[in-house]
């Protein structure tokens, strides 16, 4: 173990310690510290960042879809009325201010003077309210709403509900609430816009499809002038470009890190990490991530019924399908919660009777029940993300034993982005997700949401309704360890468990850091 892993660990406490304390946390940074330090230290560079990203996503607006690959993109392009400190406390982003009232209804947002898009305009107060408006169409938590320019600096959100979320929900980094110019926003289709134009400090230029995305320094940006702090603050294009390369294969990734063709490399295989910690110049990133979730086609198929998804649950040995899928216990835990321990606010164990049962008996007379007829399971995977698919194929081989007849449907991570959304095209599929901030935020559980898989829970939908205008935070826990109970026993997805990601970067990247994703803004080329 080199250094950095060392200094993973002692990072990984002290923030853990800061999530204690402010209660409720998302993914962690792999350095805060470093990034504030190599804020101040680092210097435009100029150069060209060659990202090694294994897949493309499906479109560069984030208002379309929850996947990374595309907020890890688009966060190079877009901001938002608000964003996250490193502490995950929301914080301005193009928001100079904003005000919540006491009724916890209505929001009014004072905006940033002299912010351009890309396109050389600036943005205004009606951008923001189209913007908001595309945005909130399918984001369900918001409840009914509506945006209103007030005067060319100012915007308010009212909600016909208080909601105590309302913030959290508006800096989410799962679907970000990016700002586009309003003819953009209002001539896009539900697949996303046609152009991304934001106001962030790198311009899209180009993408290749299979190939590459590239960007390059916004001159004409106007950074916040607050200090860096998470995904917040100054921010700064240090190099002249970036180039956003797709390289499905993870051995092509780790020798072009290695080799020096990329600067930086996401999501290493776990096996490869030994030899990247042994490379001069390579440095190991590793960070907790989430969960990883079995999804459950709920709207038709054999898993339209409780009792076969209960069977399957009660037959999965989680060991066996989280050390196939990361490797070594260092990466993941057995862990039935949606939040991480540290997260107080949020943390439950309820139903944890109901995980890893390993009952094979159990789970035959749930089949008998259901009146499983040996239909074949569709189970969707990628190879592009190695470790869904080794979780596909050891939860394959477990179907089997039960004695469920399955097949894998293996295809590139955008085509199995757009099978997920036809109810016909599958019956499961493994993803990952990202620790939120809030119960809420887990699009599978809200039925509103329509998130694939399609939920459709009256208790659970009950549930987090007054979780979101409850202003208590030991009544909001319960309800929240509610939701979990009936998660378990619902079961819209299966949480196999907890887990960590890795990626590598070069050194002579100056001033990387990560939070929620990589990001490359502050962050200088020393070739």
């Amino acid at each position: 173990m080199n250094l950095n892993r060392k200094s993973y660990f002692f990072i990984m406490i002290l923030l853990l310690i800061s999530i204690f304390f402010m209660g409720c946390s998302s993914e962690n940074t792999a350095s805060d510290k470093e990034a504030k330090e190599g804020t101040d230290a680092v210097k435009a560079t100029g150069g060209t960042i060659k990202v090694a990203y294994p897949t493309q996503p499906q479109t560069l607006d984030p208002h379309a879809t929850t996947a990374d690959a595309t907020r890890d993109a688009a966060k190079l392009i877009y901001e938002a009325l608000v964003t996250l400190d490193s502490n995950y406390e929301v914080i301005p982003q193009l928001a100079d201010s904003y005000e919540v009232s006491e009724d916890r209804k209505t929001i009014t947002f004072k905006l940033r003077e002299g912010v351009k898009f890309h396109n050389g305009n600036d943005m205004t107060a009606e951008d923001i309210v189209a913007s908001m408006e595309k945005w909130g169409k399918d984001s369900a938590e918001l409840g009914e709403h509506q945006w209103t320019v007030e005067d060319e600096r100012t915007v308010t959100l009212t909600l016909t509900e208080p909601s105590s979320l309302i913030m959290y929900f508006l800096a989410d980094q799962g679907k970000i609430a990016a700002i586009m110019p309003k003819d953009i926003a209002e001539s896009a289709e539900t697949t996303g816009a046609a152009e991304y134009i934001g106001t962030g400090p790198f311009k899209f230029i180009e993408w290749k499809q299979d190939e590459v995305i590239k960007f390059e320094k916004f001159d004409d940006y106007v950074p916040d002038t607050d200090e860096t702090d998470g995904l917040g603050g100054k921010k700064e294009a240090l190099v002249d470009a970036i180039d956003w390369q797709f390289v499905p294969d993870s051995s092509t990734r780790v020798n072009g890190l290695i080799s020096g063709q990329y600067h930086f490399a996401h999501m290493l295989a776990y096996d490869s990490i030994p030899q990247v910690e042994n490379s001069p110049g390579s440095v190991v990133d590793i960070w907790p991530y989430g969960i990883e979730g079995l999804v459950f086609n709920k709207k038709q198929g054999v898993f339209s019924d409780v009792k076969m998804r209960q069977a399957v649950n009660a037959a999965l040995d989680m060991e066996v399908i989280m050390s196939s899928a990361f490797t070594d216990k260092e990466f993941y835990q057995l862990e039935n919660s949606l939040f991480l321990p540290s997260q107080k606010a949020w943390y439950s164990d309820a139903g944890k009777e109901n995980y890893n049962q390993k009952d094979m008996e159990k789970a035959k007379a749930l089949l008998k029940e259901a009146g499983y007829k040996g239909e074949e399971v569709v189970i969707l995977t990628s190879r592009d993300y190695e470790h869904h698919y080794n979780a596909a194929v050891a939860t394959q081989q477990q179907l089997e034993e039960l004695g469920i007849t399955t097949k894998l449907d293996v295809y590139d991570w955008p085509t199995l982005l757009e099978r997920r959304d036809d109810p016909e095209a599958y019956d499961m599929f493994f993803t990952g997700f990202s620790t939120t901030s809030t119960p809420n935020q887990y699009a599978f559980l809200d039925s509103q949401t329509a998130w694939p898989g399609w939920t459709e829970n009256s208790e659970i939908d009950r549930l987090l309704g007054e979780i979101k205008v409850e202003e208590d935070l030991e009544k909001a826990l319960a309800l929240t360890a509610e939701v979990q109970t009936i998660m378990w026993e619902d079961l819209p997805i299966i949480n196999t468990g907890h887990n960590s990601r890795v990626s590598g970067y070069s050194e002579k990247l100056q001033g990387y850091n990560q939070m929620l994703g990589p990001n490359f803004w502050n962050v200088g080329l020393n070739e």
